[in-house]
């Protein structure tokens, strides 16, 4: 009987200390042959990392000095851990027990998967898929996420239609099996992101060198959702929209940057006025500060731009819907997955002739 490889839970924390005292205990109930749990506390001033210190001595604390966000401090706890295996792991997700052998079986099952995740539910409503991640995610033709299960703000029940395991584009950043290997090849999270999208820039990279990302449907959590950024914050606004262009900047062919960046300019400038319109001019503003803050570090974007091209070995990409998810949803009302068009088209293998041997 093969034994089961051992896995690292690593739970980055930020001033979550409620979380923490509701949720960790559960995880270090997971049922799973060879586990560990790391916590890293990215300068928390709430007292996390002695309440860690004082009620789960067996845990691993990494301690940062400062709030890197969630890109930066994942780099630097994650230089600190051993293990072939990382699950990074949100401090507001609860851990359905047996959440960890399926994810592992389709790792060990195809040695070239990078990263799995688990479906993402609503923890107030466990039959409807949350926001960050879903069923899995993927990229419409402009470069706009959205997910198996989730177009936009518009969660589904799950129905048990999206119940396959398959590649996705994008695996979510709250609850992501990855060989530890090609996270340290792909070169990490991009600490300029901060937080929000780094995990789709990530998956994009692996992809880049060859590598594949899935879904795991018989492995569920349960995730709060904004339990560092809210949804209201305008902060996280300007981190989502500048950190789409920039990802898009980064991965895309060269012949598509200029149209696609030149869309997302009108579609993004339709966005803020429709923030305007709602009263909301503090996120308008944090849109526009998101395009000057993108071109002002233009240097940067680029440098990434040419270590992503130094290692890129595929052209192919699973997961890139070639139709406007704005389209579908706002004007065709097509506002659940299954109704996409091409959804069924989506899973296709990536072409091996494109990968340099």
């Amino acid at each position: 009987m093969t034994q089961d490889p051992q896995v690292v839970i690593v739970i980055l924390n930020y001033n979550t200390i409620d979380l923490l005292k509701r949720f960790l205990s559960r995880v270090k109930s997971s049922m799973y042959a060879d586990f560990k749990v790391v916590v890293a506390d990215n300068g928390s001033t709430d007292g996390s990392a002695e309440y860690v210190r004082s009620y789960h001595p067996t845990i691993k604390l990494i301690e940062l000095d400062k709030n890197y966000g969630f890109a930066g401090g994942y780099n630097k706890a994650l230089e600190q851990v051993d293990g072939e295996y990382w699950i990074l792991l949100n401090s507001d997700v609860k851990i359905d027990l047996y959440w960890i052998t399926p994810m592992i079986d389709i790792m060990l099952a195809n040695p070239n998967v990078a990263a799995v995740q688990p479906k993402i539910m609503q923890i107030e409503e466990y039959i409807r898929f949350e926001y960050a991640g879903a069923a899995g995610g993927f990229m419409d033709k402009f470069g706009y996420p959205f997910c198996q299960g989730r177009i936009f703000d518009r969660c589904e029940i799950d129905l048990s239609i999206y119940n396959e395991p398959k590649q996705i584009f994008w695996a979510t950043g709250a609850a992501m099996l990855i060989r530890s290997n090609d996270f340290r090849e792909a070169g990490g999270f991009d600490d300029h992101f901060f937080a929000h999208m780094e995990e789709i820039d990530l998956c994009w990279r692996l992809q880049n060198i060859g590598r594949e990302v899935w879904i795991c449907p018989d492995a569920k959590v349960y995730h709060i959702g904004g339990g560092t950024l809210s949804a209201q914050s305008s902060r996280k606004t300007f981190l989502n929209f500048r950190n789409n262009i920039a990802l898009l900047y980064k991965n895309l062919h060269r012949k598509d940057i200029p149209w696609i960046l030149f869309v997302r300019l009108i579609l993004d400038g339709v966005a803020g006025l429709k923030y305007v319109s709602e009263g909301k001019f503090s996120h308008c503003w944090a849109i526009a500060r998101a395009h000057f803050d993108f071109y002002r570090n233009i240097r940067y974007w680029n440098q990434k731009r040419r270590e992503i091209l130094v290692k890129k070995r595929t052209r192919d990409l699973v997961g890139w819907l070639d139709v406007s998810i704005v389209w579908q949803f706002f004007v065709k009302k097509r506002k659940e997955f299954y109704k996409l068009p091409t959804w069924r088209k989506l899973y296709a293998k990536p072409n091996p002739d494109f990968i340099k041997k």
